[in-house]
């Protein structure tokens, strides 16, 4: 299987299973002299830790990031970091009555028609378990970028329930269990989410991330295109089916005049935009604004509702998903896609300064 890494200059691969000894990456093209411990990295994973509350999965997976190469003294060396985060907490028999089956809307079935074969035992590397190392990896991304930049995700959807955006409030995400700038919306998500639960289903969300900071310049405008970059750092997110960044879709009901964003010069001599439609990203390139991205996660498949599929014997048959699952994937999608935007920025920031040989403050 090829296709397991990600990005251009700074780029990682990731290895392991769900249900294997270990999950693990190879970070490449970190630069030498970034102050780095464990403990920078580990506060991130802390964020996506699966167990936290009883709206997601309640496997007890600790999370512990090592560091195995790539720094000396606490400063990377230039070399090749490479990461290692043990499973501890698998429990296989939970999918032994599903060992022959493929679970509708999960990738069972695609997975099993090109290789041949397949890890039945939590999706195996299907499994969204692996986006904890694209968390450690977003940690170190962070450190390239520095403290200028911020990255902040949000939870703004779950099933038809919106969160009210003129009541806003970042501080707020950190409140409760579902990364909601809104509380009313956290507590209608939450009885929304007690029954999904208690009936054996499962619900969608949509995930918005924002960068603070960014620099213009990033990107380029043909294939090196910044927000196409970002999204297929987010369509390869597990469960993702869109993206969107800006206005997105919603830039269909508007008109050229409301979807242009006006520019006036500022007090401090710097173009100044009214507006941003275009979510930070103009041509492929950052224009100095926020980058705003969202993208929709489907229901999570593994649901203990009895649905219809087939067997690898090629015969019909039912199929109820036991053990632990996490009833709406968005939430813990929230931190792997804050991760996701800070690896393509911290890659596009090294492209941008080897074309262009410019630093950014």
């Amino acid at each position: 299987m090829s296709h397991n890494g990600f990005g251009h200059l700074f780029r990682f691969t990731t290895w392991g299973e769900s249900h294997g000894p270990a999950i693990g990456c190879v970070v490449d093209g970190v630069p030498p002299g970034i102050p780095l411990e464990e403990v920078e990295i580990q506060v991130y994973l802390d964020k996506r830790r699966p167990g936290q509350s009883r709206h997601t999965t309640q496997r007890r997976e600790p999370d512990k990031v090592k560091i195995l190469s790539g720094t000396f003294e606490g400063r990377t060396t230039g070399t090749a970091l490479s990461l290692v985060i043990e499973n501890v907490d698998q429990r296989s028999r939970d999918y032994s009555d599903i060992l022959d089956k493929f679970r509708p809307g999960h990738a069972d079935f695609t997975y099993w028609n090109k290789y041949g074969i397949r890890d039945y035992r939590g999706g195996g590397r299907s499994s969204a378990r692996e986006t904890a190392m694209r968390v450690a990896v977003g940690a170190i991304a962070r450190k390239i970028l520095g403290n200028a930049l911020t990255i902040r995700g949000a939870l703004v959807q779950i099933g038809d329930r919106k969160v009210d955006r003129s009541v806003w409030d970042w501080n707020e995400t950190e409140k409760n269990d579902f990364w909601s700038p809104d509380a009313r919306a956290a507590g209608d998500w939450e009885t929304m989410m007690d029954i999904a639960r208690k009936s054996g289903s499962s619900l969608g969300a949509v995930i918005e991330i924002v960068a603070m900071g960014v620099p213009t310049g990033l990107g380029a405008p043909i294939y090196g295109k910044l927000d196409a970059d970002l999204a297929s750092a987010m369509m390869g997110i597990n469960a993702v089916k869109g993206v969107e960044i800006g206005a997105g879709f919603g830039a269909v009901e508007l008109s050229g005049e409301q979807n242009a964003d006006e520019m006036r010069m500022g007090n401090n001599g710097e173009v100044e935009f009214l507006s941003n439609s275009a979510g930070g990203v103009l041509g492929g390139i950052s224009t100095g604004q926020d980058v705003v991205v969202r993208f929709a996660v489907k229901p999570t498949s593994s649901i203990l509702t009895p649905r219809r599929t087939v067997t690898k014997q090629g015969e019909n048959s039912e199929i109820s998903t036991k053990g632990r699952h996490d009833p709406c994937v968005g939430i813990r999608a929230v931190p792997v896609g804050e991760a996701m935007m800070a690896c393509v920025l911290a890659d596009q920031l090294l492209r941008h300064k080897a074309q262009c040989g410019q630093d950014y403050e």
